[in-house]
């Protein structure tokens, strides 16, 4: 696996200097609340996946872990999620989106579960865009509890400095940054 060194360097250095800076964080008592609207439209397409807070659904990604949305027709979205498997063979999840709230609503559930189970409300989970630069190339999704997050960006690389300010209002928000795990993208 292959892995900007610049980046890894500016992240590590970063992850040191916020160290501190999340023994100081806000406690995560105050309630998460997502950016004020979301465009749905320009949102779609494909993100990649930074980084992330590690999970059991995602075990056995080690690269390339990339997320694309679309609109169907119903307004629901779908999401095709990819990554590469250790075996270099490419993993690949479908589900289903749909908006909470109103159409700028930054609230979505999430489904993989086969459609037949969508009336089951426990396999819809909660996926709110939390922060989100103006142009929509960076974003940072999670769910009310603090449990997951990602951090998403339209290109595989991202600037330090750029990360490092995200990294800095997530603290803000609550978030133990140094869960975070770095999502490698390599050539293939």
């Amino acid at each position: 696996m292959k892995i900007t060194l610049a980046i890894a360097v500016a992240c590590l250095a970063g992850l040191a200097g916020l160290h501190a800076a999340a023994q100081t964080a806000p406690a995560p008592s105050q309630p998460l609340t997502p950016i004020a609207t979301l465009d749905v439209p320009r949102y779609m397409g494909t993100w990649f996946e930074i980084a992330k807070y590690p999970n059991s659904f995602q075990k056995k990604c080690v690269a390339n872990t990339q997320a694309s949305y679309s609109l169907l027709g119903d307004g629901r979205l779908q999401v095709v999620n990819r990554c590469l498997l250790a075996d270099g063979q490419t993993s690949e999840a479908v589900g289903a989106a749909r908006q909470q709230g109103e159409a700028s609503s930054p609230k979505l559930k999430v489904r993989f579960a086969p459609a037949w189970l969508s009336l089951i409300p426990m396999v819809w989970g909660d996926y709110w865009v939390i922060d989100l630069d103006p142009a929509y190339q960076l974003a940072a999704v999670a769910e009310p509890k603090r449990e997951y997050l990602w951090i998403l960006s339209r290109t595989p690389k991202v600037d330090s400095t750029t990360y490092l300010s995200l990294l800095e209002r997530l603290t803000q928000k609550g978030f133990d940054i140094s869960k975070l795990e770095n999502s490698p993208h390599i050539d293939r």
